[in-house]
């Protein structure tokens, strides 16, 4: 496609097939797995699709296009060599270790769970940390009446919510915490929606990881 001009290289890409431009993209020398390339392609070509330029494709919106892409493929870079940083940075942390002894816990969740917990000793218990991550029940009360379903109140951090859901989700892929699928399928059998198991399955992770960073000791399945 290098060696099309502008207009032709938008009209190939509606042309190549999914498979083909992902192949062409992860042959960049691109540092991500092939599926996340496959993702791109596809919302590459989505957007190509609904061009508004199909019927007056103008030199400068291909331009101003080609600049766009410029400054998100330098703004990608840029986050990748914050990563990197992050990921030194974490590793200084004796919590970091401990965090990641945790199956499905990465170096990314790692990192942001300590940045979002800081020290645990700060809550003096673990249903204060729960509280803090707004994924305690909020239960409705009226008068005499209280709702049998409650939800969660959602305050706090919301990185560490969005995070322990992440961590729960990657402990339960393939099986990799067996202590988590264990107690998924508990709620699940107790006829909880699937949801709600996950919610579960986050208050339990965030007791188990408050209960290693104050022993300071790794988790044990």
């Amino acid at each position: 496609m290098g060696s099309l001009n502008l207009a032709d290289q938008v009209v190939l890409l509606i042309q190549l097939r999914t498979d083909e431009l992902t192949k062409e993209m992860h042959g960049l020398g691109g540092k991500r797995s092939y599926g996340w390339f496959c993702e791109k392609a596809l919302k590459l070509k989505e957007a190509a699709e609904r061009n508004p330029f199909k019927k007056t494709l103008y030199q400068s919106h291909l331009v101003t296009l080609k600049m766009y892409i410029q400054m998100l493929l330098q703004q990608r870079e840029f986050l990748n060599v914050l990563e990197q940083e992050i990921d030194q940075l974490a590793i200084q942390f004796e919590e970091y270790e401990i965090l990641r002894s945790i199956p499905g816990v990465g170096s990314k969740i790692a990192a942001t769970l300590i940045s979002e917990i800081g020290e645990v000793t700060q809550f003096s218990h673990p249903k204060k940390l729960v509280a803090y991550a707004g994924i305690d029940p909020r239960i409705y009360q009226s008068g005499k009446f209280t709702a049998t379903i409650n939800r969660i109140t959602k305050r706090g951090s919301t990185k560490l919510r969005q995070t322990l859901y992440t961590a729960v989700q990657c402990g339960l892929t393939n099986n990799r915490n067996a202590k988590l699928r264990e107690y998924y399928d508990k709620k699940r059998s107790e006829g909880k929606p699937h949801k709600v198991a996950i919610i579960a399955c986050a208050n339990k992770l965030l007791h188990w990881i408050y209960a290693i960073l104050k022993h300071k000791q790794k988790y044990t399945a």
